[in-house]
């Protein structure tokens, strides 16, 4: 009860420290997260009428991850400088993988008689996309970004080395000065950001799942 009643009276004494730290937490992941959709969910419709190429594009993805964060986060340093910009570029870069693979996957998954019952009823192609491929692919592609927001969500506590602030500047603090209260301070919020954010994410891929699709899925009405 001690150690609970410290990390309350924690939390109480640095709100405003820990509030500014999730607003620029939720700046970096939130706009990491978007432009990696931008790029990736285009990028892997592209590859899937390429297929030549997806190896190629999937396989740079791939040799980004292998790269440890905290390093990444250095290489871009002399080129980016320090701050928000060099942490975006790289949780944008590591959120990249999830969501082009996925997309890649999921469409190239759907059912080609589906596909061929839709250019016999005269749809185009861009009509085949958005109304056969991008709604039957969408629970792979939401699992995508749901995996690359979780993801994002943890590495941007290391955005703090390359001063762009966060919650990782808290946990930083606390393991600085051996304050494990203070470490849990900003811990805490940043593992509670990754599961609300999974949950709405859920929630969306539910909403925009087609009912027939979803039943098959055994996820009801």
């Amino acid at each position: 009860m001690f150690g609970l009643s410290v990390l309350i009276q924690t939390f109480s004494s640095r709100s405003e420290d820990i509030s500014k730290a999730i607003g620029e937490h939720l700046f970096l992941s939130l706009t990491s997260i978007l432009i990696a959709i931008a790029i990736s969910v285009p990028l892997g419709i592209f590859i899937s009428r390429k297929q030549k190429l997806a190896e190629f594009f999937i396989g740079i993805t791939s040799v980004f991850q292998t790269i440890p964060s905290l390093a990444f986060f250095g290489f871009l340093i002399p080129v980016f400088g320090t701050g928000s910009i060099t942490a975006i570029t790289a949780l944008t870069i590591y959120a990249l993988l999830p969501i082009l693979r996925n997309t890649y996957t999921g469409i190239v998954s759907v059912d080609s008689a589906v596909i061929e019952a839709g250019r016999g009823m005269g749809m185009t192609e861009k009509q085949i996309l958005t109304k056969i491929e991008l709604p039957l692919s969408l629970p792979f592609v939401m699992a995508g970004i749901r995996t690359a927001t979780v993801l994002t969500v943890g590495v941007a506590t290391l955005a703090t080395f390359v001063g762009a602030g966060g919650l990782g500047e808290i946990i930083y603090r606390g393991l600085s000065t051996w304050n494990n209260q203070l470490v849990m301070a900003g811990a805490i919020p940043a593992a509670v950001l990754a599961i609300l954010f999974d949950m709405i994410l859920k929630k969306i891929e539910k909403s925009a799942t087609p009912k027939g699709l979803r039943k098959n899925r055994g996820e009801g009405k």
